[in-house]
This record gives structure tokens, C-alpha cells and sequence, in this order.
């Protein structure tokens, strides 16, 4: 039985020809995404901000522009108006003709923000006589304040987390190559989301989250072969066998990558607007994950050095628990 591989086997790649082109190439990328960040900043949603939201459908297909033209009659500040579109809406039964409705904060007072959203109803219902409101969640600047430090925390403690434990299966140098290719993933994806301008809310800090499970997975199946080889090859220089791990796992990742990506492309065609964002994302970190994990984690671990004898134990090297199987 032939078994379908999307690289032949026995490939001979040299995957660190051009490492200082690639490396530089991921450096000055995330230098730009930082300063898009500090620039641009990021287009935060009603999680991070504060304000209302407010999910309504009607019988006749959506004008957002009537939409926009009557709110803009109303003193509500900031407001945007974006239709969702389900194509799938016959098949699952879910009412079709939606919008959402982002109302930003007003101030600190919860009845003040409670009055909007009656005004903002009140004019909704003179212009679109038989509009259902589906759903109105509001999120207080504080709430969403706290929402921002949570978010960062659980990246920054899911980061410590893959430290401690490359560190505890391997040693200090794959940790370090393992967190920069995390750390370079993350910066990416929020520098593509300050480029587009695409809303970021909590489902986004799911799917980073999401994507440093994903890249971190791909980083150890490539770690772990070098390890193998390390003790394979005790004599074999560490560029000659970082290259052989990789095109040794180099089928197993492009294959898991392209279903990955089929996937995540059918949610982001046909899954309609709410989790848009989110397989955006995804879709950015499987493809930043795998290049990270060939380009910047192995790249950094061949000038960090390793050490080759794996069969006497260093406790210092925390390779006590290289044992262990996770």
C-alpha cells in the first residue's frame, strides 16, 4: 500500500544555506509588526474596549449603509455596523439577514450606557419596523481592562510554560529556540492584525494561544528527532544532523500543516463573519508555525550548541527528565 506524501522520501534539503537571510528576514519581520503595533495599534473589540454590542436581524437582506445613516442621527460616539453573512444559514436552521452593531463606551456610568442602547433600539425599530434583537452584550471599561491583563498574562504564562518544559524533556538550548519560534509567532500575528485591521478580541487570544500549541507540537516532533540523531550520530557535525531530522520529519509537517489549512480554510469560506477572526489567525499561525519551527528554532539551537553525549545524565543541563514521555 503506497502511502501519500506531500515530500519524497529521502530528501536532502539544506535547510541552513541561507539561515542568516532567514533569520534576518524574521527579525526585520518582527521589528515592522512592533512598530505597526506602536504605530497603528491594534483594532481592539468591544472585549478590550468597552461598549455594546448588538446582534439584530430583519426579514428584508441588511443595508448597512441605512444601518450606519441611522445611527449617525443619534449622539452615540463610535459606532460600526458589519453584516453577517452565513451561507450555510438554510442548512442549520440559523436566521439569516444579521448584523452586528459595535457601540462604544460611554464613560463609566452603566445607566448611561443602558440609555444608548434604548435610543439606538428606539431608532432601529422606526427604520426597520419587524427587527429582532438576537443578542446585546456590553462589557464595562473595567471589565475590559481586566480582560486586556488576563489575555496578556495567559500568553506570557503559556510562553514560561513551554520553557519549563523543553527545558525539563531537552535541554536550555531547545527551550530558548523553541520560545524564540513562539515568541516570533506571536509578534507576527498581531503585526498582520495591525496591518489589515481586522477586530482583535478575546477569540483572538484563544486562537494565539491556539497557535502556540500548534507550533510547539511541530517544534518537539523536529526536537525529538534530533535527539535521536544526536545519539546516532555522535560524530556527525550538529549542522549535518539538524538537517537530516528535519528532512526526516519534513513529510510529517508539510502533511499535517495542508490538512491543518484545509480546514481552517472551509471555517473562514463558509463559517460566516463571527469566527472569521479567529481562523484568520489560525490560518497566519499554522504557516508562520511551520516556517518558525524549520527556520528559527533550529536555526537558533545550531548556534547555541548542544552537547552529544546523551547518555550520561547533567543535571545542570536539566536532561534529568529527557526520559520522560509527554
Amino acid at each position: 500500500m503506497m502511502r501519500l506524501r506531500l515530500v519524497k522520501q529521502g530528501t536532502k534539503f539544506d535547510f541552513f544555506a541561507a539561515s542568516k537571510f532567514w533569520l534576518g528576514l524574521s527579525a526585520a519581520l518582527m521589528l515592522l509588526s512592533l512598530g505597526l503595533f506602536l504605530v497603528k495599534g491594534l483594532n481592539y473589540g468591544i472585549d478590550f474596549r468597552g461598549g455594546t454590542m448588538i446582534t439584530a436581524a430583519t426579514v428584508e437582506a441588511p443595508d448597512v449603509g441605512l444601518y450606519r445613516d441611522t445611527l449617525d442621527g443619534l449622539d452615540v460616539g463610535d459606532f460600526a455596523v458589519t453584516e453577517i453573512f452565513d451561507p450555510a444559514a438554510e442548512i442549520t436552521g440559523s436566521v439569516p439577514n444579521q448584523v452586528t452593531i459595535r457601540i462604544e463606551q460611554q464613560g463609566d456610568d452603566p445607566d448611561v450606557q443602558q440609555s444608548v442602547i434604548v435610543a439606538v433600539k428606539g431608532a432601529l425599530d422606526e427604520a426597520f419596523p419587524g427587527i429582532q434583537y438576537l443578542q446585546t452584550d456590553s462589557v464595562g471599561a473595567k471589565v475590559s481592562g481586566e480582560l486586556i491583563q488576563a489575555g496578556v498574562l495567559a500568553v506570557l504564562l503559556a510562553i514560561g510554560a513551554v520553557l519549563f518544559y523543553i527545558w525539563l524533556r531537552f535541554e536550555w538550548q531547545f527551550s530558548v529556540g523553541a520560545v524564540a519560534a513562539l515568541v516570533h509567532d506571536i509578534v507576527l500575528t498581531i503585526g498582520v492584525f495591525s496591518l489589515v485591521g481586522l477586530e482583535f478580541n478575546l477569540a483572538i487570544i484563544a486562537a494565539i494561544l491556539t497557535i502556540v500549541g500548534y507550533s510547539l507540537n511541530d517544534t518537539v516532533v523536529v526536537f525529538d528527532r534530533v535527539r535521536e540523531n544526536l545519539r546516532r550520530f555522535k560524530k556527525t557535525p550538529l549542522r549535518e544532523v539538524l538537517n537530516l531530522s528535519i528532512n526526516e520529519t519534513l513529510s510529517r509537517t508539510f502533511m499535517t500543516s495542508a490538512t491543518t489549512l484545509l480546514a481552517l480554510i472551509a471555517l473562514y469560506v463558509l463559517g460566516g463573519d463571527v469566527i472569521r477572526g479567529f481562523t484568520f489567525a489560525m490560518i497566519w499561525g499554522v504557516i508562520v508555525g511551520t516556517y518558525s519551527s524549520i527556520f528559527v528554532a533550529s536555526a537558533i539551537l545550531l548556534r547555541l550548541d548542544v552537547k552529544r553525549d546523551w547518555d550520561k545524565q547533567d543535571p545542570a543541563a536539566g536532561t534529568q527528565f529527557a526520559n520522560i514521555d509527554a
